[in-house]
């Protein structure tokens, strides 16, 4: 075969390439049935004045003028933004210590693992129920304290941010761990030899051998941040008087209270676009300074 001469698939491969689609329309069709369909009404939708019920009259671009003159839909937007910063700094330092230290140990590390991850699995309904009694001004830590944690517009958003996290970052903990156990682990005895201690050989060794899945845990922290609902909604509703509502509930309460589902409708399509945002800069970067080697 000359040099540059691609070389034409066989026609085994071809067969097993249409069979590979073949074995993926299944999944294709259920993702254009309930993701890209309601997408696509979603987006339409957000150019009207539709109310869930009645007929939709098209009004172009005034939900999205609507957004840029709404403090409630701003100070949303700014406290998702204040989210989204905790949970990368917070979380993510806790789960690359907590898998560090549980790395350097052999004994109880399984027993340990099924610990953190177990408030994972727990419903959020559940532990926001669990905390609520906890946070409680009159019989929990608010009693101790003096401080009504949920009901404070101080303390509000941060106690919440707090009881997500109890839930969140044991399995940041366990996806890490899983990552360092496929660092050679003779880089570490080399850097041992070379006089590294524990810091450095964490600096030095285990962040850049982890560093895929430390890039793709924070993508999907920035992700799920923007998409926050259930522990705000459950705990708080975005209360008080506003002080933790986050574009989630902002968004609900318009399609389903106010039924103003054109104007959630917009809501929605901006926390896409933010978030295709971020995925494509991801990418972006990710390709450009080769970041999964």
């Amino acid at each position: 075969m000359l040099p540059g001469q691609r070389h034409r698939p066989t026609g085994l491969i071809r067969r097993r390439r249409r069979l590979g689609w073949l074995y993926l329309m299944p999944l294709l069709t259920v993702n254009t049935l309930v993701m890209i369909g309601p997408g696509l009404f979603s987006l339409y939708y957000s150019f009207t004045d539709f109310d869930g019920i009645g007929a939709a009259d098209w009004v172009g671009l005034a939900n999205y003028t609507r957004l840029l003159g709404d403090s409630e839909f701003l100070e949303a937007l700014l406290h998702n933004i204040g989210w989204t910063l905790y949970f990368l700094l917070v979380p993510m330092s806790m789960g690359l210590l907590g898998a560090f230290l549980l790395s350097r140990i052999r004994r109880f590390q399984l027993l340990f693992q099924v610990l953190y991850f177990l408030p994972y699995i727990v419903a959020a309904t559940v532990s926001s129920m669990i905390w609520r009694a906890l946070l409680a001004p009159e019989t929990g830590l608010g009693a101790l304290t003096g401080i009504n944690f949920l009901g404070d517009p101080r303390f509000v958003l941060p106690s919440i941010a707090m009881v997500n996290n109890w839930a969140w970052w044991g399995f940041l903990v366990v996806v890490f761990l899983a990552a360092m156990r496929s660092v050679n682990p003779l880089l570490y005895e080399a850097a041992e030899l070379d006089g590294a201690g524990k810091w450095r050989q964490f600096w030095h060794v285990t962040l850049p051998g982890i560093r895929p899945t430390f890039l793709f845990l924070g993508l999907m922290t920035v992700v799920w941040s923007f998409l926050i609902f259930d522990y705000v909604y459950i705990l708080t509703d975005g209360g008080p008087a506003g002080s933790s509502e986050v574009l989630g509930t902002v968004l609900y309460r318009n399609a389903f209270t106010n039924r103003d589902v054109g104007y959630a409708a917009a809501i929605g399509v901006v926390l896409t676009a933010i978030n295709a945002v971020v995925v494509l800069a991801y990418l972006y970067l990710r390709r450009k300074r080769e970041w999964e080697t």
